[in-house]
């Protein structure tokens, strides 16, 4: 299946169906008064996380979602049908916007959260409403209100603890492949990843954490060069970087500093704040070096690229081989247990939406569909 991480969709609830102005006409009763029924209220629009998918691909082709509208009321006090609700359904850590005023509505972080995005109208008034002891015969009705319309833009975030950062064919897919069950694809040649990989490393029985990995970075990825930053959102939700550093590169002439140091640039010009997590420096494919020469390899690496500065936590593995990568894992989960857990913005959204949909309350159908929410 091809994975998809962003589409763009039009979604619109269905309106309100017209109240009705009648009367009642029946033998024996020649002045029944009115009997209008309401209009139906028109179908509104659902999203819902789904553990089972893991693309957008089902938007890829289908982007106009149109609820149906309510019927109109009918006579002898009978009310409209109402329109059917439709649900759409996305994987988990699908970030929802809406394209006009690039506000957020949903970040969908839990299996089975159900978020109301397009509320359908109501329905209007039949003349029944309108009678009163001066008004034995009222003509007017109400028509139904419209239905919400958006242009949203959905965006998939995978949902992962830790990220893999790097030039192309530094090894992070094998790395990967090392400490999880991953099977990405790996080759000899640049941009072998196309796509994003998650793969869950077992540390114990009770103890697991998940890991991507994205497609390689180059020097001008902020600027469109390779395949850019576009996958740089996949690592939005993790806590912790590795940036893996190819210190045997095939070709001579590379400087790994230089590389590396490119890396972090991409990195600080698509989001200070990814820039900002904590970032460990792993140092691959040291079988490629000669043992004599490893030590000398690495300290002069660590002398150019941090300088004067704080060194971060820093591994030397062969990722190949699995050389080091069990340290790296049992560091990790430490280091993750410590951390604490990304914020959620769920709450943030709760709050908006029932503002913007407070006038539900008098709607007893709609309260218990949130009660049971």
């Amino acid at each position: 299946m091809k994975f998809i991480d962003e589409a763009k969709i039009f979604i619109a609830a269905g309106d309100g169906g017209n109240g009705n102005a009648s009367f009642r006409r029946e033998k024996y009763e020649p002045e029944g008064g009115p009997d209008g029924g309401d209009g139906g209220r028109g179908g509104s629009v659902y999203v819902v996380a789904d553990r089972n998918l893991n693309t957008l691909i089902e938007f890829r082709y289908t982007r106009k979602f149109i609820a149906p509208s309510g019927e109109k009321g009918g006579s002898s006090d009978c009310y409209g049908k109402g329109g059917k609700d439709i649900t759409l359904h996305v994987p988990v850590g699908t970030v929802i916007a809406d394209i006009n005023s690039n506000e957020i509505i949903a970040d969908l972080e839990v299996d089975g959260a159900k978020l109301l995005i397009a509320k359908g109208g109501r329905g209007g008034l039949g003349n029944i409403h309108f009678k009163s002891s001066v008004n034995r015969a009222p003509r007017q009705c109400t028509k139904g209100e419209p239905g919400e319309e958006r242009d949203l833009r959905l965006e998939l975030r995978v949902l992962a603890d830790v990220g893999l950062l790097g030039l192309p064919n530094a090894g992070k897919s094998t790395f990967i492949r090392s400490v999880s069950a991953a099977r990405p694809k790996v080759a000899d040649y640049p941009f072998t990843t196309m796509h994003p990989n998650l793969g869950v490393v077992r540390v114990s029985e009770n103890k697991s954490f998940v890991i991507a990995d994205v497609p390689g970075l180059i020097e001008g990825a902020a600027d469109g060069a390779g395949l850019g930053i576009r996958f740089l959102k996949h690592l939005a939700r993790t806590r912790v970087l590795l940036h893996i550093v190819d210190l045997a590169p095939p070709d001579p002439e590379a400087d790994p500093v230089h590389d590396a140091r490119a890396i972090v640039q991409e990195l600080e010009k698509y989001d200070p704040e990814l820039a900002a997590k904590p970032r460990w420096l792993i140092l691959n494919k040291l079988d490629l070096i000669p043992e004599e020469d490893r030590e000398q390899r690495v300290a002069d690496f660590l002398r150019a690229y941090y300088g004067d500065a704080e060194q971060a936590p820093t591994f030397r593995v062969s990722a190949i081989s699995g050389e080091g990568c069990k340290d790296v894992v049992y560091k990790l989960q430490d280091a993750l247990e410590k951390l604490a857990p990304p914020p959620t913005m769920a709450s943030l959204f709760n709050v908006a939406i029932n503002a913007h949909f407070a006038d539900d309350a008098a709607d007893p159908e709609i309260t218990e569909e949130k009660a049971e929410k």
